[in-house]
């Protein structure tokens, strides 16, 4: 009887010990590191676009993912509005000392189109739709939409040498709630609010700098994000 529950208390805290760690530190700043590009097949109305974005629980070292992305895209003709197929690589860390990894691959559909209010307000509106094949998991979806909204602040308009302001916030629901091996997930999968201080070096090439809250059923944390926007 002793024994057995001598080895209870071992199993416990070994458990403990291998699992209590997964809850990210929500007081921990972590950072992304992101490179987006976009081109259009010359005066055509198709193009690509794509994205790598490097992210980590902390500033740097203890990844949290690798995400690696691209996409066919289409402009329909007298339509103000972008379509995409794509496809994404994503290797996800466990939080902390754990360098465990797992791997998904997920098609996306996404629907991009602008509004402009006033001289300087432009937004972006962003719904996307995935199917994501996440390993040990059973086929899942999810629904995206982001509202982008980028204001110029030393010029009336976006051109060479312009600062602006850039926020976004996008919320993701899932399609599935049940994923497999008896585990579930809620509805609402996470929501992303984002500021940050833009600058065009040039037509077509951009750099922000800003913090992403990141807040999910379970915990919320803040993130650096420092990234680089191509057009080519």
């Amino acid at each position: 009887m002793k024994k057995n529950l001598f080895l209870l208390v071992i199993s416990i805290s070994l458990f403990v010990s291998k699992y209590g760690n997964a809850q990210p530190d929500e007081n921990k700043l972590g950072a992304w590191y992101m490179y987006f590009f976009d081109t259009t097949f010359k005066e055509s109305q198709w193009g690509l676009q794509g994205d790598i974005q490097y992210r980590n629980w902390n500033v740097a070292g203890d990844l949290e993912q690798l995400l690696l992305r691209a996409g066919i895209t289409y402009t329909p003709k007298q339509a103000d509005i972008k379509l995409t197929l794509g496809y994404g690589n994503i290797t996800t860390g466990a939080y902390g000392l754990d360098n465990a990894t797992s791997s998904e691959s997920r098609i996306y559909q996404e629907a991009l189109f602008p509004v402009q209010f006033g001289k300087r307000f432009y937004t972006n509106h962003r719904f996307r739709y995935e199917q994501r094949f996440v390993e040990n998991q059973d086929f899942r979806t999810r629904y995206r939409y982001n509202l982008f909204l980028n204001i110029p602040l030393n010029k009336p308009v976006f051109e060479d040498k312009t600062v602006y302001l850039a926020l976004y916030n996008e919320l993701f629901i899932n399609g599935e709630r049940k994923i497999g091996n008896g585990n579930s997930v809620e509805v609402f999968d996470r929501n992303r609010l984002y500021l940050a201080m833009g600058y065009m070096i040039k037509k077509g090439l951009k750099i922000q700098f800003g913090v992403m809250k990141q807040s999910t059923n379970t915990w919320s944390k803040n993130q650096l994000q420092f990234s680089f926007h191509q057009k080519i």
